[in-house]
């Protein structure tokens, strides 16, 4: 038996190496501190548990679930997406679809929208699902550059004239994984400039909308008039609510986007397990200020990391929003070799950044899943494992 060709193409190995390199290490009784994978180390609100907790336990709660998602969590998100994001209407019944996570969506919408031999846009460097839905579906990966000089915005007159005419979808993520760069309202009007011009749907991934520091705020791209024509955006509960294990997510906007995604699942699976369904109708019209707290506790871990690997010498700019910090690697040195270095050397996991794209080489991406005090000894175990001796005789 022989898999699929397109198999070779996924990129999980490196989290599963890594993942595989902690064991190792554990099995040996050394300590290891785990910043690779961005699962939050943190409950939901109790409000949010309790109600999932009545829900486990009433009689009714274990048959099939509503595919599309229960009529009155459709609802309780349109209304929250209209409070959180200056008034956008959106139609629970034709343009809100529940799902599996917000990673479910990114990985079936290619094969429900685009054809074999199609072509799709993606950031690179980008979240591995990306890459791997566009890939399930016999499509064609052309990347869009994320540059530190162009502020890891995609250039968009770069686009060659004949990518453009064969694309048939462009996803952008702001603020996104790995890199939390932010974008503001006119590279917004960019995309869906270009995406009406040449037919694509643009697709932004928002996971990240409520962890955000520094008094910043992530906009939708729905509150461009006239997005709605084109985009369609995903939502998660995951970071927001601490709800990763849940799978618990949204994709919403362009109508026939939603509704083709709706058609395909329905013929996959059954929908969420209804009691996550009443635990996110729970977050979402319950006491928002869970979100705010999350924030300013993630907010406390990223200047825990960030000054104190800056008093080593490592700079890295501070991120306004998600769990994540995108750091250039303070020296040259490939970036699977530094998290090999770091993982035997000071019992720390970080992500090589050559695992999400090309333009990743020369980065790591440190996940800010860990207590402030484990923070602390991640760069103490940093400072004592000589690790960044190189950038001090250069």
């Amino acid at each position: 038996m022989k898999p699929a060709d397109k198999l070779q193409y996924l990129t999980s190995s490196i989290f599963t190496e890594m993942a595989n390199h902690k064991h190792r290490l554990m099995a040996q009784g050394r300590d290891v501190i785990d910043l690779g994978i961005g699962s939050p180390d943190l409950p939901p609100p109790e409000h949010v548990r309790q109600a999932l907790a009545d829900a486990v336990l009433a009689g009714n709660t274990y048959g099939y679930a509503h595919q599309q998602g229960f009529p009155t969590l459709r609802q309780a998100f349109s209304e929250w997406f209209k409070k959180r994001f200056h008034g956008v209407e959106l139609d629970p019944a034709t343009e809100v679809l529940t799902l599996m996570g917000s990673q479910d969506g990114l990985a079936h919408l290619p094969a429900a929208l685009m054809n074999p031999g199609d072509v799709a846009l993606i950031p690179d460097p980008s979240y591995p699902v990306y890459a791997a839905g566009l890939h399930l579906a016999s499509v064609e990966v052309a990347p869009l550059p994320l540059l530190a000089k162009n502020g890891f915005m995609p250039d968009f007159d770069a686009i060659p004239q004949d990518v453009a005419e064969k694309a048939k979808m462009m996803l952008i993520s702001y603020p996104g994984n790995p890199i939390p760069a932010m974008a503001d309202e006119s590279v917004y009007r960019q995309a869906i400039e270009f995406c009406k011009k040449h037919d694509i749907v643009l697709v932004h991934d928002l996971a990240y909308s409520e962890l955000a520091f520094d008094g910043y705020r992530p906009m939708s791209i729905l509150e461009i008039p006239g997005a709605k024509e084109v985009a369609v955006e995903f939502h998660s509960l995951s970071k927001s609510f601490s709800m990763a294990g849940c799978r618990i997510g949204f994709l919403a906007g362009r109508a026939e986007v939603v509704q083709a995604l709706a058609t395909l699942k329905s013929n996959i699976d059954y929908g969420v397990f209804g009691a996550i369904q009443t635990a996110a109708t729970a977050a979402l019209t319950g006491d928002q200020s869970y979100t705010r707290e999350m924030s300013r506790v993630y907010q406390d871990r990223r200047d825990a990391l960030i000054d104190g690997l800056g008093e080593l010498g490592w700079e890295i700019e501070k991120p306004k929003a998600t769990m994540f910090v995108w750091a250039k690697l303070p020296f040259e040195i490939p970036s699977m070799e530094f998290c090999l270095r770091l993982v035997e050397e000071a019992n720390v996991v970080m992500i090589p950044g050559r695992a999400f794209g090309e333009q990743g080489e020369g980065y790591v991406r440190i996940a800010l899943v860990q207590p402030v005090e484990r923070l602390r000894e991640v760069v103490r175990r940093i400072a004592e494992s000589g690790i960044l001796e190189p950038m001090r005789t250069k």
